[in-house]
């Protein structure tokens, strides 16, 4: 059986994913429990370079769990055309094209295959129809400024496998991607 890809994003109710700490301003207990469900069934990590570049620097020191555990610890490949001066544990840069690399990654022997916190690499899996399940968080708030999520987005069918509401009023909505189409797409 093939792996799955699984993109976890934080969104604002019209689908800003752009600087989530703005509109993501608290995290209670169902909200980190969410996470853990979906870390839990990962042992891989993609990241765009922007992505890779700011949690290079804060997560190898931070104590905010059980993310950063995780996310040091992971298997982590960044997607990116140019090298990083930042080296972080465990992490390798993606050489080569996007949909060979992540085809024959979802071939490979292994668990889920996590995509955090990164717009344009998420956008463009999506675009090329990637993606198996999308685990979105989406706050109670209406932010109007900022990348969407789904700018860029192809027509997409989607199927609601699981919604709860956190006791804070936001939405933990995991999707099944089940159709959609698929063009090339260039990622940096």
């Amino acid at each position: 059986m093939a792996r799955k890809v699984v993109a976890y994003m934080l969104l604002s109710l019209d689908g800003v994913a752009e600087e989530p700490d703005e509109f993501i301003t608290e995290f209670d207990a169902v909200m980190g429990e969410n996470l853990a469900r979906v870390i839990t069934t990962q042992d891989t990590v993609l990241l765009g370079r922007c992505t890779y570049d700011e949690w290079a620097e804060f997560w190898p020191t931070s104590n905010i769990e059980p993310f950063a555990t995780f996310i040091n610890s992971v298997e982590k490949f960044v997607v990116t055309s140019t090298p990083s001066a930042n080296i972080w544990a465990n992490t390798t840069v993606v050489d080569g094209g996007l949909v060979q690399f992540v085809t024959e990654l979802k071939q490979r022997p292994g668990d889920d295959i996590g995509v955090h916190g990164s717009i344009a690499l998420t956008q463009s899996l999506l675009e090329l129809g990637l993606v198996d399940e999308l685990r979105l968080v989406v706050a109670p708030s209406v932010h109007m400024h900022g990348r969407k999520l789904f700018d860029k987005a192809l027509p997409t069918r989607l199927t609601l496998t699981r919604n709860v509401t956190s006791p804070s009023g936001y939405l933990l909505l995991d999707y099944e991607v089940t159709g959609g189409v698929a063009h090339a797409s260039a990622v940096d």
